[in-house]
């Protein structure tokens, strides 16, 4: 039995611009060996397979795998797969809203437009702060030294582990050139991803004025599992929206924001971020369709 298969770039408005992924829309009959092992022939940092819902209210249901694992929830593959959604004709929004059910809930997805200039956001599942740690902590001093964080005139957060779905550790750099210059220690950040249950380090900096379209930059740096700076990160960009606006130092006007991620691994992804009267958080962008077949997996 064939398969459609789709590839796009979500966070991005060409392609190689934004972080790729993989979605099979007619999932059904697929088991969970499956899934997983499409998920890791395709290499792509997720792929998602969509189901019937089972719950009221639900527009459809969503499984997401890396090529490692099943994954809970994660903000890129849950905005390229209501783009696939809608694209297929196998739901509408209701009052701009569809609704997706995955393993971390029923959640809302806003649409806002239509055809290529079309956003995509998802509300994110509410972050929680674990812990407030000082910048000389023996688990992150070695990591942060090296990365430069902070400055003698620089009014930076303290480092933070967040849990939004995953948990990231949350660091603010002194500016954006010291950011895009950073080169990570790996081996520092696999320790601290294993001795904190984290994903790694999430490390950002306020845009130099005049840079370009984007408020904030970020980059994310995975330690767990497997080591690589991720191109484009809803979970993570909506986890330090979180710990911004709990600071209240969000950039932006009016609880939202852009975000610069990507550019250092060879990709230019812009992430809308906007935090809402209730404090909830949504995180979102465009989609490019890159590759639409079919796949044979038997």
């Amino acid at each position: 039995m064939t398969r459609r298969y789709l590839q796009m770039d979500v966070f991005a408005d060409r392609p190689g611009a934004g972080n790729p992924l993989a979605v099979i829309p007619d999932a059904e009959g697929l088991d969970d060996d499956a899934m997983q092992a499409i998920a890791r022939w395709t290499r792509l940092p997720e792929t998602t397979f969509v189901f019937a819902p089972t719950r009221p209210g639900a527009s459809y249901r969503v499984r997401m795998f890396s090529p490692r694992r099943e994954v809970p929830f994660a903000g890129h593959p849950s905005i390229g797969t209501a783009h696939v959604v809608l694209e297929a004709g196998l739901a509408a929004p209701v009052d701009g809203l569809l609704w997706q059910e995955g393993a971390a809930g029923v959640l809302p997805l806003a649409v806002d437009g239509e055809g290529p200039q079309r956003t995509i956001s998802v509300r994110t599942p509410r972050a929680s702060v674990v812990e407030v740690a000082d910048a000389d902590d023996p688990r992150l001093a070695q990591l942060l030294a090296g990365l430069a964080a902070g400055g003698p005139d620089a009014a930076v957060l303290p480092p933070a582990l967040v849990d939004g779905g995953r948990r990231w550790w949350l660091a603010e750099l002194a500016d954006e050139r010291t950011l895009r210059g950073a080169d990570p220690d790996w081996d520092a950040i696999e320790a601290l991803a294993h001795a904190t249950g984290s994903m790694g380090l999430c490390a950002f900096a306020r845009a130099e004025a005049g840079n370009g379209d984007y408020d904030l930059v970020v980059r994310a740096f995975v330690g767990a599992t497997a080591r690589f700076e991720d191109a484009a990160s809803g979970a993570a960009n909506a986890t330090l929206a979180a710990w911004l606006a709990h600071n209240d130092a969000l950039p932006g006007a009016g609880g939202r924001y852009v975000v610069s991620q990507g550019r250092e691994v060879g990709y230019d992804a812009r992430l809308q971020l906007r935090v809402d009267g209730d404090g909830e958080v949504w995180s979102g962008g465009r989609i490019c369709n890159v590759l639409s077949g079919r796949i044979d997996w038997r």
